[in-house]
């Protein structure tokens, strides 16, 4: 069997740049084992596969070469962009997810999509910080101990891990199957380090450690765990603040690329707020896969 699978760059407008991520349409007839198989030999990030849905206007899975994930921002920034090329994707719609069924629109710039994560989820860290900071190379001192590290989700979870210089993001060399040991409480959640310096004129900046058993080391740029970053500037950096959340990502990688996120909500429980991700992403090309 061939399968087509799309390659589109993320959060950015800029081929080379953002986070690449593939998408296979019409997934309908495929099992999981060939979805894992597929995602494997594509190599990417995150492979998303569209799938017709009776709850929603598409079904959307995402594998990461070792496992499926529950949600994939950049993924599902990708497929929408190949749907509409397609003309397949109406002004609002719906995705069904194993994060829950998720609204979405096409936003003002008709290259970009707006998309509702899963609901925030923020608890606290209460283990031991100089593992945690040992399993991406840094230690005590590099630590922002102004700011809590937190476990967050909103799709997938992940360890938010606030460091005070940007320079040393440079620094980082993270050993990802030692996560699953020191992260007790959410043991497949990644790690997300963050910082109040950025290189653009933007909120936050952050690097995207993959979970352990992923497949990947690095996200260069990602969609859920920015959702987890716009909560995390709501609830403990900006509280008063309503206005856009911008958030930085992959120049360590040399793949820099920009997410927008809109938190919503007016209650002091933030699992009640609303998460809006926006991006859009560019074209690439397209490989056959042999499975």
């Amino acid at each position: 069997m061939n399968v087509t699978v799309l390659h589109y760059d993320v959060f950015t407008e800029t081929p080379g740049h953002g986070n690449p991520a593939g998408v296979v349409l019409q997934a309908e007839h495929l099992t999981h084992q060939q979805m894992q198989l597929i995602a494997r030999f594509a190599g990417f990030t995150e492979t998303t596969f569209v799938q017709r849905s009776i709850n929603a206007t598409w079904n959307m899975r995402y594998f990461a070469p070792g496992k499926e994930m529950n949600l994939c921002g950049h993924g599902t920034i990708a497929a929408l962009t190949a749907l509409a090329q397609a003309s397949q994707l109406p002004q609002k719609f719906t995705i069904d997810t194993q994060a829950g069924i998720l609204k979405g629109k096409q936003a003002a710039v008709k290259t970009r999509f707006r998309l509702r994560q899963g609901n925030p989820q923020i608890v606290p860290f209460q283990g031991a910080v100089r593992p945690i900071l040992a399993t991406i190379g840094l230690d005590i001192k590099h630590l922002d101990d102004r700011l809590p590290i937190v476990y967050g989700s909103t799709g997938n979870w992940t360890l938010i891990l606030p460091i005070r210089r940007l320079i040393d993001f440079k620094r980082m060399r993270p050993d990802n199957e030692r996560f699953q040991q020191v992260l007790t409480a959410f043991p497949t959640a990644s790690i997300h380090p963050i910082c109040l310096e950025t290189y653009q004129s933007v909120h936050l900046h952050g690097r995207h450690f993959s979970a352990s058993g992923a497949g990947t080391v690095e996200d260069p740029v990602t969609g859920t765990s920015s959702g987890v970053m716009g909560v995390y500037h709501r609830l403990f950096i900006n509280p008063l603040s309503t206005e856009t959340i911008r958030i930085e990502q992959g120049h360590e990688m040399n793949r820099p690329g920009t997410v927008d996120i809109l938190v919503s909500g007016t209650e002091s429980d933030p699992s009640q707020w609303q998460v809006e991700m926006e991006g859009g992403s560019i074209f690439v090309g397209a490989r056959s896969i042999t499975i």
